[in-house]
């Protein structure tokens, strides 16, 4: 199974995702690509523009899921970690957090 290390900006490793977060990750960004590549041939298609904006919100919005959980997990992660967190890590999971809003 694929494991995510997130980086400091110093460059040391947190905690690793958990195997079974990584896995739901990965399907919703499976599932996104899958959508993305519709779109694609949706325009290619000549489909309307309705029909396409409302594939290419789908494939946003799952984008939006998959970041949100990869960040969910993160924090779960760093939290539960020896040694916890200190305001940098926490500051710099906000900013990801926000970087999706």
């Amino acid at each position: 199974m694929t494991q995510i290390q997130t980086q400091t900006p110093a460059g040391a490793p947190n905690a690793p995702l958990d195997p079974a977060d990584t896995q739901a990750i990965l399907k919703r960004l499976h599932r996104a690509q899958g959508q993305l590549a519709g779109v694609v041939r949706m325009l290619e298609a000549g489909q309307s523009c309705e029909a396409v904006v409302t594939q290419l919100s789908a494939v946003s919005k799952a984008l939006d899921r998959a970041g949100f959980a990869l960040i969910s997990s993160s924090l779960r992660a760093c939290l539960t970690a020896p040694g916890a967190v200190d305001d940098d890590d926490v500051a710099r999971l906000e900013k990801l957090f926000l970087s999706l809003a």
